[in-house]
């Protein structure tokens, strides 16, 4: 029988109370990493996505009612880290806030992770993704000079300024404990990590190298950093910054005149006109065989249904049954990848915690009558007008 390496927080538990996208995406993060997640959702759903839930497991209780606060408290009495997305106050008035718990828990991590913070004159406000990137400035230095800025999915604000600054907080927060016997509580706001985030480019913003929105080194302005159409479709992206690279690329695409000086502004038009047409005449499959191995920083941009087909996406994943990958990764880890059960086990991780069979039962029961009150992901989509109408929205 072989033995697997395990995973740098294995015998770690988590109670997952958040909702949506970035909470969920980062507790899936520590499950990916060996952590026991448990999600608890509402009484009437799982309260989470399937595309977040591998390697968690699914319970759900109402927290609005006594039977299921009594329950969460119960799970909170063996766990290292709850993770929470509700607005400031909520969690404290349905029994789950950081001062109850971790009086029932000293050595409990507890992570908020929200979009404003815990304070301040925005912390109680509604927002998303696209709501923090604008507060943050990060949304009005995206996207091309002369249209609205560019929204870059929901990647920055949800995933990189929230999640991952919310297990960083964790990770750092478990380290602590090691020495102190005493958990913390983690205040992840996504417009904190998104202004974290964008500290080299506030310090560039009006200088010559990032002038406006659209005309900077790194945001499309700059003709060695961007996107170029090819013939019939497809696009290569270009990033040849370093004069070396840039050199590699003005050779591979035929130009026989002497390698100009790419960072003089004043040269960009004229520069980004010849790539244009340059870029313009193969396909964006031609251009990757010949750009294949150059080390000119130049690769074509692959749409979501190409990964699964990409060398590089394959080896990383090796015999992983899906496009997302466990990332980081760790030397030695054997263990096998982490396997989605969208099951409810709320019967069977509260029997675990000694609660009666009759409060179960209870739960349970109480479980199955509730509706569902979060946001369905994804949604779905009506299909025609009638199918709209007799949903209220106007076609």
């Amino acid at each position: 029988m072989n033995e697997h390496a395990p995973r740098p927080l294995k015998g770690i538990r988590v109670i997952d109370l958040s909702r949506l996208a970035p909470g969920p995406y980062a507790t899936m993060l520590l499950a990916d990493m060996g952590a026991e997640v448990i999600t608890v959702g509402a009484g009437g759903d799982a309260g989470v996505a399937p595309v977040f839930a591998r390697g968690k497991t699914l319970i759900r209780l109402d927290l609005k009612q006594e039977a299921g606060r009594r329950a969460l408290h119960r799970l909170v009495e063996t766990a290292d880290v709850l993770m929470e997305g509700f607005r400031p106050g909520v969690a404290a008035r349905i029994g789950a806030g950081y001062a109850e718990l971790s009086a029932l828990n000293p050595r409990l991590v507890y992570c908020s992770l929200t979009g404003y913070g815990q304070d301040g004159p925005r912390a109680q406000e509604a927002g998303h993704d696209i709501n923090y990137l604008a507060a943050s400035g990060v949304l009005g230095a995206v996207g091309p000079a002369g249209a609205p800025p560019q929204v870059p999915l929901n990647l920055v604000a949800d995933f990189a300024g929230g999640s991952l600054f919310a297990v960083a907080g964790i990770l750092a927060a478990l380290v602590a404990r090691q020495s102190t016997g005493r958990g913390r509580q983690v205040d992840a706001a996504m417009m904190d990590g998104c202004l974290s985030m964008m500290g080299m480019h506030a310090d560039m913003w009006g200088t010559d190298f990032m002038p406006a929105r659209g005309q900077g080194l790194l945001d499309g302005g700059a003709p060695f950093y961007r996107c170029y159409a090819c013939a019939e479709g497809g696009h290569m992206a270009v990033g040849a910054l370093e004069p070396a690279f840039f050199a590699n690329l003005w050779h591979v695409l035929g130009f026989d005149d002497p390698v100009p000086y790419h960072m003089e502004p004043d040269l960009w038009p004229e520069l980004e006109a010849r790539l244009t047409k340059a870029f313009a005449t193969r396909t964006r499959d031609e251009w990757a065989a010949v750009f294949d191995g150059a080390e000119a920083c130049v690769t074509p941009v692959l749409r979501p249904d190409e990964i699964a087909a990409d060398a590089q996406a394959r080896h990383r994943l090796g015999n992983a049954p899906t496009t997302v990958p466990l990332a980081p990764k760790f030397d030695g880890d054997s263990a096998p990848f982490p396997t989605l059960n969208m099951a409810d086990r709320t019967h069977e991780v509260l029997t675990q915690a000694g609660l009666s069979p009759t409060d179960i039962a209870n739960l349970v029961e109480a479980n199955a009558q509730a509706k569902t009150r979060s946001l369905e992901w994804p949604p779905k989509r009506a299909r025609t007008a009638k199918a709209a109408s007799d949903r209220g929205v106007r076609t």
